[in-house]
């Protein structure tokens, strides 16, 4: 069996940039077993001889910060064959937009040229993120990996959710069950349960809040950013209820937005619970001081402060002020008390632990 997969991560651990980590090790021996069956089938066979079937897919499930996203970054690196990287989130969208493209054309199976397009070339489909909240993609999901698996397509995903837990409570749930069986079928289903939260460590006792919002703390965050992320990213587009909510910036559930991205735009409370939804940890810079000449976008950071703090979602920021002084005069200034308190605890070096379960 091939080792590239060992291999490169004792490279890592030589380097300094890993430390050993018996639970991130015990998963390498599943994506080694990828890389050997994709070579046999890469491998020319003689005309008698029937390519071998593609190998089983990997699902890696365990909680926030634990190193799932790196170890991906780690298999996409060491393939040799067509293989795209994906955040769940986005892919989803496109495959809807798709099907709606091809609904339009009458195609009676929208399906099917969805697939055909996705699969054109493609070996390896690594997904970061797994979660299913939209009853839409709940319905075509399993249509979709099945279609994709039969055309020799190899599916990696991570997740914060075990696969019997995925869409849990969510509507008509008894159509999405065959979804979960093919997974277990056709995907080996590895508990990454690492004991360090490496993330949540980085973060701990470090400052998450900068004021004022000048060079200094833009310099600050950007050094944040390029330790939860390597600096590298893509736009997260969400829809919700057909609207685009886009975080211009998003790399391995970290997202990165300005205060105008995410409370100048014309987003609600249903916006705003999709997007803590979608990121662990959301940075968020330039909030300026608060009050009648911006009372809407006010209204709106509240109500983005509730959804982060109810998911707890890590909260990394830059503000014109402290929090009891970021809004001082107009109406709002009470309500806004309760949201200065919650970005006060919010910054607490605990903040955010135990949010590993909920996705």
């Amino acid at each position: 069996m091939s080792n590239v997969m060992r291999d490169l991560y004792d490279a890592r651990i030589a380097s300094g940039d890993l430390h050993p980590d018996p639970a991130q090790e015990a998963v390498l021996p599943e994506f080694d077993r990828i890389l050997t069956g994709i070579e046999a089938m890469s491998e020319k066979r003689g005309f008698f001889r029937k390519s071998p079937e593609p190998p089983k897919g990997l699902y890696i499930w365990g909680g926030v910060g634990r190193g799932k996203s790196m170890l991906m970054d780690l298999f996409v690196e060491s393939l040799e064959v067509p293989v795209r990287r994906v955040h769940f989130h986005a892919f989803m969208q496109e495959v809807q937009n798709g099907l709606h493209e091809a609904r339009k054309a009458g195609i009676e199976d929208s399906l099917a040229p969805v697939v055909e397009e996705v699969a054109e070339g493609l070996r390896v489909l690594a997904f970061d993120e797994m979660h299913i909240t939209d009853i839409a993609d709940a319905m075509i999901v399993g249509r979709l990996f099945e279609a994709l698996m039969d055309r020799g397509v190899v599916i990696v995903t991570t997740s914060n959710r075990v696969p019997d837990d995925l869409y849990k409570n969510g509507l008509n749930r008894q159509l999405f069950l065959p979804f979960i069986d093919l997974i277990k079928q056709r995907m080996v289903v590895h508990e990454l349960a690492s004991e360090t939260d490496y993330r949540q460590n980085r973060l701990s006792g470090g400052q998450v809040y900068f004021t004022p919002a000048d060079a200094e703390a833009r310099e600050a965050i950007e050094a944040i950013w390029q330790d939860l992320t390597g600096g590298s990213a893509e736009p997260l587009v969400l829809t919700v209820k057909g609207r685009k909510v886009e975080i211009p910036a998003f790399r391995n559930g970290v997202g990165r937005a300005s205060f105008h991205d995410i409370c100048g735009q014309m987003l609600g409370p249903g916006d705003y619970l999709a997007i803590a939804e979608a990121v662990r940890v959301l940075i968020l810079e330039n909030i300026p001081c608060l009050g009648r000449s911006n009372f809407n976008e006010a209204k709106r950071f509240v109500t983005l402060i509730d959804a982060l703090y109810e998911a707890r979602v890590r909260l990394i920021c830059s503000a014109a002020d402290q929090p009891e002084s970021l809004y001082v005069e107009g109406e709002g200034v009470f309500e806004f008390e309760r949201t200065a308190s919650r970005l006060r605890e919010m910054q607490d070096a605990d903040w955010g632990k135990g949010a590993a379960s909920d996705g």
